[in-house]
C-alpha cells in the first residue's frame, strides 16, 4: 500500500466527517421546526454517522501502522473489525427510527412544513455525491472500512428519500395523513437493515479469509509468466488485511536447475508482481519442479 493510498483514505474520512456534522445540524433544525419526524430520524442517523466515520478514521490510522514483531502481516485486519462496528451503528440507528416512528404514528402531530421538502430534496443530493466519492475512493484503496462508510453515505440518501416522499404524500393528500412520513421513517430503517447486511457479508468473509480474489489471481498468473524463468504456476492463494493482499503461490521451475537458480527466479517472481501491483504486501513463494 502506497503512502497516497493512506493520505486519500485519511482525506476521505474527514471529508465525510465535516458533511455528515453539516447535514445532522441542517436536519435536527428543519425536523424539529417543520413538524417532520422523518427528517429527525434522518437527523439521528446522521449524528451516527458522526460517530461511525470517527471509528473508520481511527482504524485507517491503526491500519496503517508498520508490521511487528507481535503483528508480522501488519495491522490491516483492524479494518474489518471496524466494519462490524460501523454496522452495528447502522443496525442500532435502523432500529431505533423505526420503533420512534412507530410511537409517532400513534401519537397526534401537524402536518410537517412544505420547506423541509427542500432540505431533503438537496440532502439527497448531497449525499448521493458523498457515496460515489467515498465509494470511488474504497475502490482505489481497497479499503473495507472506507467502504462501509460509503454505503452509510448512500443509507442515509436512501432515508432522505424515503422522508421525501412521505413528507410529499402528507401535504398532498392533507389533514389524515400527518403520519405518512412516520410510515416513509419505517421504510427507510428496512433499507438501512439491507444495506447493514451488504456492509457486514464482504468484511466477514475479508476476516475468515474467504476465497473472494478471482480476478487478483487470474493477474497475478499473467505477472508470473512475464518473468525469465517461470515455467507455471500451480496454487495460488490470497488473504486481505486491511488494504494489503498477501500472496500464497505456488511457482514451477526447470527441475534441472540448481536450488540457487531457483531461489534466484522466486525473488524475481515476488518482485515483479509486487511492483506491478502495489497492493500486494508480500509474496510467499513455494518452488516446484515442473
Amino acid at each position: 500500500m502506497t503512502k497516497n493510498a493512506q493520505s486519500e483514505t485519511i482525506r476521505a474520512t474527514w471529508i465525510s466527517i465535516l458533511g455528515n456534522f453539516l447535514l445532522a445540524v441542517i436536519k435536527w433544525i428543519a425536523g424539529f421546526f417543520g413538524n417532520s419526524y422523518a427528517l429527525i430520524a434522518d437527523a439521528i442517523e446522521s449524528t451516527t454517522d458522526i460517530f461511525s466515520s470517527f471509528l473508520v478514521l481511527i482504524g485507517l490510522r491503526y491500519a496503517h501502522k508498520p508490521a511487528d514483531s507481535n503483528h508480522p502481516y501488519g495491522h490491516g485486519r483492524i479494518e474489518p473489525l471496524v466494519t462490524f462496528i460501523v454496522v452495528g451503528f447502522l443496525v442500532t440507528s435502523a432500529l431505533w427510527i423505526a420503533h420512534d416512528a412507530w410511537v409517532n404514528i400513534n401519537t397526534p402531530h401537524s402536518l410537517p412544513e412544505t420547506y423541509t421538502l427542500f432540505v431533503l430534496g438537496g440532502i439527497v443530493l448531497i449525499k448521493e455525491v458523498y457515496y460515489r466519492f467515498i465509494a470511488a475512493k474504497s475502490e482505489k484503496t481497497h479499503s473495507s472500512a472506507l467502504k462501509a462508510d460509503a454505503w452509510h453515505h448512500r443509507s442515509d440518501a436512501i432515508t432522505s428519500l424515503a422522508a421525501f416522499i412521505g413528507i410529499s404524500v402528507a401535504l398532498l393528500l392533507g389533514e389524515g395523513y400527518e403520519s405518512a412520513d412516520d410510515y416513509a421513517a419505517i421504510l427507510a430503517s428496512l433499507f438501512i437493515l439491507y444495506n447493514s447486511y451488504q456492509i457486514f457479508r464482504p468484511a466477514l468473509g475479508e476476516i475468515m479469509d474467504e476465497h473472494l480474489y478471482h480476478d487478483m489471481i487470474e493477474e497475478i498468473r499473467l505477472r508470473a509468466k512475464e518473468v525469465d524463468g517461470v515455467v507455471d504456476t500451480e496454487k495460488c492463494h490470497i488473504r486481505k488485511a486491511g488494504m494489503n493482499y498477501f500472496v500464497d503461490l505456488h511457482l514451477m521451475v526447470d527441475a534441472k536447475l540448481t536450488v540457487r537458480e531457483g531461489h534466484e527466479i522466486a525473488h524475481r517472481l515476488k518482485d515483479h508482481v509486487m511492483s506491478e501491483m502495489p497492493h500486494v504486501a508480500d509474496v510467499l513463494v513455494h518452488v516446484e519442479p515442473a
